[in-house]
């Protein structure tokens, strides 16, 4: 594998020993990497000055400190130094922690299920996964992580966090989180589980617990809800696409809401289903060369109206799909400006594959060639990320946030039915008596869920309310809670109605 010039130099820089022998190879190595042409990022400043500064830094603390330093250590910290000052996806692998990393590439591991990234110097839940511990005990995207295992987790890196919460099903791991617009800490203690979950969902559960992908069934409106871009996202997504199809479906809404993304693939997979051809996306680095994934083949669901609806938690792949078919005028994108993670991270191994650099070598282009990405600088006038289209920004409050997070969790979970008991027709809603996850699991502010009520479908969702029982059993509440309304829904069911209405022969 042919590697950056400075990186190979920093290496052997590294790891010659500090005495001037040494040293003066170091000196041979820089002045050639000079010589080749390098050109420095501080003219004044020529490179073996700037590695000398370095390892004598380094000779001097090895040499000095008040106790004895584990030169490994040493060297590792120095490497990691350098890789934060990049940005919060770049990061080093040591030996010890690259089998770790290779098996969560495949998938392979336990953990508690939430998607983290850094936002002002805090570790912030981007988003939990659907149906794993995390999720199920109420952990939130926007809450601020501010332990680990009784670690705080100021200055942590991402991958650092991951590394802390990963673990052997089964363990226990603990987190104290500050929930979004609160100030109390809340202690969460999670059992680790295998983490693959579906990540294709449907507006609520059939009676068969089947997701249901009709959302309004007098106008043929589809509801299609992506929690994230795995390897069988575009596979889950073919197959709901497929059933709606078989039911007439006028409409689509597509929910990428609190997506973190995923696989690169799966993006351009799912583009694919949209649109037959044109560009997806390009990515672009400083030292890689341009590549491109154009469309191809027959979009099983072309031409049929459709909605996207984002978030600020909206990144990744997510913005890839929501741009792609913004750009190319196949949707209308509603809702909030989305987070701007359009980097690229390449593994390049070192040591001969005893550690690694995972390193942001390239960034994501929009079929427009417009940026996507949001570089530590930027500024909100800057061009990054997915904007809504003109006329359909609409951003919820913190409350809205929160209540539309704890309908949406509430769907989720399967809830089992009482022996003997059929569930209520799917039109109305499925009648649920008691939760697959304990009350206790569930945030405190949510208590027990112990019967849902229909669902408002076309003005809105109702959130099951956890005072009230069945009036055969306890007296109704004085006072009720109004059902949560989902207004960046409503705005995207209203707009592919009004659509709807301008075709004839269309409801």
């Amino acid at each position: 594998m042919k590697y950056p010039k400075s990186f190979l130099l920093l290496v052997l820089v590294f790891f010659v020993p500090f005495t001037m022998p040494g040293f003066s190879a170091a000196k041979e190595t820089a002045k050639a990497a000079e010589n080749a042409g390098k050109k420095s990022l501080h003219p004044k400043e020529d490179y073996y000055e700037l590695y000398k500064l370095l390892a004598d830094t380094v000779d001097q603390v090895d040499r000095n400190y008040v106790k004895e330093v584990d030169r490994r250590e040493l060297i590792e910290a120095a490497i990691r130094g350098v890789i934060n000052k990049l940005d919060p996806y770049s990061s080093y692998i040591g030996p010890e922690e690259l089998a770790q990393f290779r098996s969560s590439v495949d998938n392979e591991f336990g953990g508690i299920g939430i998607h983290v990234s850094i936002e002002d110097g805090d570790l912030k839940v981007l988003s939990p996964i659907y149906g794993t511990p995390a999720y199920r005990a109420g952990v939130q995207a926007g809450d601020r992580i501010v332990e680990i295992e009784g670690k705080n987790t100021e200055g942590i890196l991402p991958d650092d966090a991951i590394r802390w919460m990963k673990g052997a099903e089964g363990t226990k791991v603990s987190i104290i989180v500050v929930h979004a617009g609160k100030t109390n800490r809340e202690k969460f203690t999670l059992t680790r589980e295998r983490v693959h979950v579906e990540t294709v969902l449907g507006d609520r559960r059939k009676a068969d617990d089947h997701w249901e992908f009709m959302y309004d069934e007098k106008s043929l409106i589809g509801f299609i809800r992506i929690s994230a871009f795995s390897q069988e996202t575009a596979k889950e997504l073919r197959t709901a696409l497929e059933e709606l199809k078989r039911h007439k479906v006028h409409g689509l809404v597509l929910d990428l809401r609190f997506n973190p993304g995923g696989l690169l693939r799966a993006a351009i997979e799912v583009s694919n289903l949209f649109i037959s051809d044109g560009r997806i996306v390009s990515t672009k680095g400083r030292n890689t060369p341009e590549r491109v994934w154009d469309a191809h083949g027959i979009a099983i669901f072309e031409g049929i109206p459709m909605v996207i609806l984002v978030n600020h938690y909206s990144a990744s792949a997510s913005e890839i799909v929501s741009a792609c078919l913004q750009d190319h005028k196949r949707t209308v994108v509603m809702g909030e400006r989305t987070w701007g993670k359009g980097s690229v991270q390449n593994i390049i191994e070192l040591e001969n594959g005893r550690s690694a650099l995972k390193l942001t070598t390239a960034a994501y282009k929009r079929p427009s060639g417009k940026n996507i990405h949001r570089f530590p600088n930027s500024k909100d006038k800057d061009e990054w990320g997915v904007m809504p289209d003109l006329g359909y920004e609409l951003g919820l409050n913190e409350r809205e946030t929160h209540e539309l997070l704890v309908d949406r969790r509430n769907r989720d979970i399967i809830l089992a039915h009482a022996t003997g008991e059929k569930s209520a027709p799917a039109t109305s809603g499925r009648v649920r008596d008691k939760p697959a996850v304990a009350p206790a699991e569930l945030p405190a502010s949510l208590g027990p869920v112990v019967k849902d009520e229909p669902l408002a479908r076309r003005t809105g969702f109702t959130k099951p309310d956890a005072d009230r029982r069945s009036t055969e059993t306890e007296p109704k509440p004085a006072a009720e809670k109004k059902p949560f309304v989902d207004r960046q829904l409503e705005m995207a069911v209203k707009y592919l109605r009004d659509e709807l209405g301008k075709k004839p022969g269309k409801p």
